[in-house]
């Protein structure tokens, strides 16, 4: 049997204040500023950012006492995302 440390998985994970300095360095753009935000599941599917919250968790220790949680929705309707035509 195979153990895998929760430490290896742990220190992958996004934090908050990561997650301001990635935006911090595209607010800079006005494109980017006026862009729509969008979350993509790992099977390929996108949502549209709905939510922001932040949660506090039961967790006892210094870990995980807090979880940003983002909240993403599917746009109902006959609208459809268009086609992406590259990255910036």
């Amino acid at each position: 049997m195979q153990y895998i440390d929760i430490w290896d998985i742990y220190q992958y994970l996004m934090k908050a204040k990561e997650l301001r300095q990635y935006l911090d360095k595209f607010l800079v753009s006005p494109a980017a500023q006026n862009a729509r935000v969008q979350i993509e599941m790992p099977n390929g599917e996108k949502l549209d950012l709905s939510v922001i919250q932040l949660l506090e968790s039961r967790m006892i220790g210094d870990r995980d006492t807090h979880i940003l949680n983002l909240k993403g929705e599917k746009l109902g309707g006959t609208w459809k995302m268009p086609k992406i035509i590259g990255k910036l």
